[in-house]
């Protein structure tokens, strides 16, 4: 799966907010689905929306991180193309900035790796799980697409990175650009 077919059906069982006509799978098997009606996506866009502006207002900046990192983390597990960037790149920083190019600008600069997104997505925010709701100037749902992209690089490498967001769509910038620090 590439980068585009990820943002048509995105994670987190929650594919019905890219406007899918499936809500996701409930044991497993493919064929055991339920169908997602105007009423049913509405009341999931709320529920969610609910459980992030709660997030935002009732948590400090760490739990925030934490908990938005484990969806980042269950990102990169759900979806085949993120960890084949992590296999191509396994061991080797020239190795994975090649791998991201497929689906990322990337390049890199001394000691650090710049990730960015192509120009601002007409439809908002990448992740198709966040792109309903407005985004906000510090908006936490990008700690889940940094944790994806700090898996992605741990897993290559075999050791803990840093990474910064530079620029976010959902903050307000034109794009998405994040900063890997190698040592």
């Amino acid at each position: 799966m590439d980068r585009k077919e990820f943002l048509r059906t995105s994670c987190c069982g929650l594919i019905a907010l890219a406007g899918t006509q499936v809500l996701g799978e409930t044991n497993g098997d493919p064929a055991d689905t339920v169908a997602c009606d105007n009423g049913r996506l509405t009341f999931i866009q709320n529920w969610v929306s609910d459980l992030m502006d709660t997030l935002d207002t009732e948590f400090d900046e760490p739990t925030k991180i934490k908990l938005m990192s484990g969806c980042g983390r269950g990102c990169y597990r759900r979806f085949q193309f993120k960890q084949d960037i992590a296999t191509k790149g396994k061991g080797s920083v020239d190795k994975l900035i090649e791998a991201y190019r497929a689906n990322f600008e990337t390049w890199r600069d001394g000691n650090t790796v710049h990730i960015r997104y192509g120009e601002i997505n007409k439809n908002g925010c990448y992740c198709p799980a966040a792109n309903y709701r407005a985004g906000k100037p510090n908006d936490i749902h990008c700690y889940c697409t940094r944790a994806t992209h700090q898996t992605i690089w741990e897993t290559a490498l075999g050791h803990p990175v840093q990474i910064d967001i530079l620029q976010s769509v959902r903050r307000g910038d034109k794009t998405c650009h994040f900063l890997v620090h190698l040592s």
